[in-house]
């Protein structure tokens, strides 16, 4: 554990001297969980990130340049990070070394002010339940579980709860505790159990995104940047622009793909799937809507007089020019009467 040997030492400096031992890294590994930090900037926010389910990794995989998720990306956005790597498939942090580390962190960490965490799923319950405990201002959750306590939780029936049962779920830091900790809560309310964990956390902003799942889509949604892209906005500027989620949640409704999907992973309902059916729909006209206001803005002229004026020369140049203009602005006359003069 040397990050607390080395904090302990640190605070004992003068602040402007702080400053100066920094940036430093490191990495250790505590009981089945893997920390590495990065220390850049005194004055800048500490953002704490836990793993969530799906990264799996073992202790082999822990290579000098391995990074636990969420590290990376604390990078660079140039802030200070402490990630925590699950290591195996079932772990919920609940290992002596790790609890032990972070009581004893926690009071090392007076110097930064603004404390953040940011957690999926699995990540999100270490993040709620270690709140408190490292006096975090404000937190970006993602489908987390609150707890795996069955007494608490009854409803949460998932396959997950009974594998989860050998660990204490009874002691400390076994269910949410924010504290003064204010934030983001992102999640599916059409997933009912995601639903009654995310009722657990009242003090924080509820953002919902239907047809989101718990995990099934997380492989599909970060790839079109979704869980990326409200990251960013919150490690950087400590808040989420609630406009430009919905905005961006709305895109990516727009996406076939996504449809077929979320038919795929509710083909053993039918009511679920008439209600997708009926949703789709809306948002095909919806589609169409949008796709014609923007059309609507759209400045052609350039790709016409590009065309005109190397017709002559690169006639075939021209078409394909002229065709891009058709699909931009389908009903052009001027677009439509060239294109059959060249063709």
């Amino acid at each position: 554990m040397k990050l607390l040997y080395w904090l302990d030492e640190w605070l004992t400096l003068p602040q402007d001297e702080q400053q100066t031992r920094l940036p430093i890294s490191g990495g250790d590994l505590l009981g089945d969980v893997f920390v590495k930090y990065h220390f850049i900037d005194i004055n800048k926010p500490l953002l704490f990130t836990f793993s969530p389910a799906g990264t799996n990794y073992q202790e082999h995989d822990l290579i000098d340049d391995f990074s636990p998720w969420g590290f990376q990306l604390a990078q660079k956005q140039h802030v200070n990070v402490i990630s925590f790597q699950h290591l195996g498939i079932s772990n919920w942090f609940r290992h002596r070394n790790l609890l032990f580390f972070l009581e004893q962190l926690a009071p090392l960490l007076t110097p930064f002010s603004e404390r953040l965490g940011y957690g999926l799923s699995r990540g999100g319950f270490a993040v709620g339940a270690f709140a408190n405990l490292l006096k975090l201002d404000k937190v970006l959750l993602f489908h987390p579980v609150s707890t795996k306590n069955k007494a608490i939780a009854p409803w949460d029936d998932r396959s997950s709860t009974e594998i989860a049962q050998k660990f204490d779920w009874t002691g400390d830091y076994h269910d949410l505790d924010l504290g003064h900790a204010k934030g983001y809560i992102i999640y599916d309310p059409t997933n009912r159990i995601d639903r009654a964990h995310a009722k657990r956390y009242g003090q924080l902003n509820h953002l919902r995104v239907f047809g989101m799942g718990h995990s099934t889509h997380a492989t599909y949604l970060n790839k079109f940047g979704f869980y990326k892209q409200v990251a960013v906005d919150f490690i950087s500027h400590q808040h989420v622009d609630i406009a430009q989620f919905r905005l961006q949640t709305k895109t990516l409704r727009f996406k076939e793909d996504y449809y077929r999907r979320l038919n795929k992973a509710n083909a053993k309902s039918s009511h679920r799937q008439a209600l997708l059916s009926k949703a789709h729909n809306i948002l095909i006209d919806e589609k169409a809507a949008h796709v014609q206001e923007h059309q609507a803005k759209i400045d052609i002229q350039p790709l016409i007089d590009v065309a005109l004026k190397h017709q002559d020369e690169h006639p075939k140049d021209a078409i394909q020019l002229l065709e891009v203009a058709q699909q931009l602005v389908p009903d052009d006359p001027l677009v439509e009467h060239k294109l059959k003069q060249l063709k």
